[in-house]
């Protein structure tokens, strides 16, 4: 079979029709193409261009291919985006994207989705401080991208608006366009993710010009990355702004051909400069250079703890969440035990990687190093034992120092009612085992007596407000510390929940295996804990679950993300009678 064929554009500015007769043209001559991907700012950046771009969005004017666009910004944006998101035909798993139009989609957030055999990731919007609705990604969605790095499988193509900070960084400056050293239009985030999910191809728009970097290696990975900047739809000094790819996806490729380097193969802009050659040379570099660099240090020394900025390579984010990192010394990452120690007394992650915290007062995490609770904290005793030193990082521990007590709702004898950090919907909460173990599934009969109770009180508690409760729990092989979660849901709607969970399962390639009487106890009796597993416990007691291979696809927050959904269809449906 031949490989799929892709078109991509770059900033659209609501100029649909140059661009789709552009496109109409290139795939009369060298077509025909699978689907075109934009990137950078997708609405006009005129008023005078709203008219023509409604006649698309409104279905007057015809798309020529699937058009799949993430700079959900600029004039008009708005009010297409949020009559997309309250559109019935755009509920449930939409990691594909949001039909807009026949042929036009919107991939909202951040995601990744299979198009033509090939992996496709993307983070819409762009970097801002502003919380807007629409044209911004949130900490959620770099959280999500994070995750994708643990993952099987190679990504094809990432997508971003902004192009990454340092991209030129050892790349050869006679290929480099004048005046992309410029702050505006780079985002030290993306270089962030990319570095992280090591895509095969990156596509970015918003500098205002063509650039094809020449080929970089990535840590850890065999395979190299392709960055193309695109220029925007109809640019008056006639940069290219279209560009076309015929990749062979990854997952059909063997071992041999997805390792080729090409021989104008460069090592990793993001990693850090190295320090070998002394003052002198160091002395040499530019300040581009120096300033493109720059974001990937922060010293969290009390010494510059007044000033972000430091002298140590990026923090490692598994190593300050886990205490380890499956990398080792092959990761580019700090590993460092002070922030460590910072983290787990919950020092915000982005303060100590960055300095700052763009979610500021709306962000549940400490912006100011923590001193030392107890004298000689920091050292431990080693022959106290690895669960001790467990309970002492996990924020579920009751032990631990970081347990955020105030959240604690009841005690029992084996587990505990809490509410979450970040509630999905007013009386969202945990029930979470007391001893540090990775699931509920493999505990004792007496554990899971005491579990039926919890969920049992939630329920009778609910009912009388007319709501229904479901329970899921998301088991890892890499799983810390177990807990279940709670979300009421109303009893008008409960009805419509196995559907929907069944529908968003399809989307992601799977089918549930249904568990009607003795739902959990039938599990219990079928989980070995060899694999992962993703389990939701329904109002009328059926069971959904589902055993996760090692080389799937399956994201972590599934749990959350359907809730999420089932409150929007729930709000859609309320409006609607």
């Amino acid at each position: 079979m031949a490989p799929p064929r892709i078109l991509l554009s770059g900033d659209v500015r609501g100029r649909l029709s140059q661009l789709f007769k552009r496109v109409s043209s290139v795939n009369k001559s060298a077509g025909p193409f699978d689907a075109l991907l934009c990137v950078g700012q997708f609405f006009p950046d005129a008023p005078e261009l709203l008219e023509e771009f409604a006649d698309y969005v409104e279905g007057r004017s015809p798309v020529p291919l699937p058009t799949y666009f993430i700079g959900d910004y600029g004039i008009g944006a708005p009010k297409v985006l949020s009559a997309a998101s309250r559109s019935h035909a755009n509920l449930g798993f939409k990691m594909d994207g949001l039909k807009i139009c026949e042929n036009l989609y919107w991939l909202k957030g951040s995601g990744k989705f299979t198009l033509h055999g090939l992996s496709v990731a993307y983070i819409s919007g762009r970097h801002s401080l502003d919380g807007q609705q629409f044209g911004t990604y949130s900490q959620d969605d770099v959280d999500a991208m994070r995750a994708l790095a643990e993952e099987a499988g190679v990504v094809d193509l990432f997508l971003s608006n902004e192009w990454p900070s340092g991209i030129t960084n050892r790349a050869a400056r006679t290929d480099v366009p004048p005046g992309i050293s410029e702050a505006s239009g780079s985002d030290s985030t993306i270089s962030e993710i990319v570095a992280e999910i090591k895509p095969r191809y990156h596509i970015a728009g918003t500098k205002g010009v063509f650039y094809a970097r020449e080929p970089y290696s990535n840590a850890d990975a065999v395979h190299v990355t392709r960055f193309i900047g695109l220029a925007p739809v109809g640019n008056k000094v006639k940069q290219k702004f279209i560009h076309a790819l015929s990749p062979t996806p990854a997952s059909t490729m063997s071992s041999s051909e997805i390792s080729m380097k090409p021989s104008n193969t460069t090592l990793s802009p993001f990693t850090a400069v190295e320090q070998s050659a002394g003052a002198k040379e160091a002395g040499k570099r530019t300040a581009d250079d120096t300033n493109d660099a720059q974001y990937w240090r922060y010293d969290v020394s009390q010494k510059r703890q007044k000033h972000a900025v430091g002298d140590g390579d990026k923090l490692c984010f598994k190593y300050l969440s886990s205490g380890s990192c499956p990398r080792g010394e092959k990761c580019n990452f700090r590993h460092d035990i002070d922030a460590r120690e910072q983290y787990r007394r919950g020092v915000c992650f982005d303060f100590l990687n960055k300095g700052k915290c763009e979610r500021g007062p709306d962000c549940n995490f400490k912006h100011s190093l923590q001193e030392e609770e107890e004298s000689g904290s920091r050292n431990g005793n080693r022959s106290r034992g690895a669960s001790v030193n467990r309970s002492k990082e996990c924020w579920f521990c009751l032990s631990s120092p970081n347990v955020e007590s105030h959240l604690i709702i009841s005690v029992g004898e084996r587990y505990y009612c809490a509410l979450p950090k970040g509630p999905l919907v007013e009386d969202h909460v945990l029930i979470i085992p007391i001893e540090h173990l990775p699931n509920t599934l493999s505990l004792p009969p007496e554990n899971e007596t005491e579990l039926n109770r919890f969920q049992n009180s939630l329920k009778m508690y609910h009912k009388n407000q007319q709501k229904e409760v479901v329970f899921f729990e998301w088991v890892s092989k890499r799983g810390t510390h177990a807990n279940v979660q709670a979300i009421p849901v109303p009893s008008s709607r409960a009805a419509a929940l196995q559907s929907i969970f069944s529908l968003a399962a399809v989307k992601l390639g799977f089918k549930f295996n249904s568990l009607s009487a003795d739902g959990r106890k039938m599990l219990r009796t079928e989980f070995d804990g060899k694999s992962s597993l993703f389990y939701v416990e329904l109002p009328e007691g059926t069971v959904l679950s589902h055993i996760v291979e090692d080389n799937e696809n399956f994201p972590a927050q599934f749990g959350r993300e359907m809730s999420i959904i089932w409150i929007k269809w729930c709000l859609i449906m309320s409006t609607s009678t």
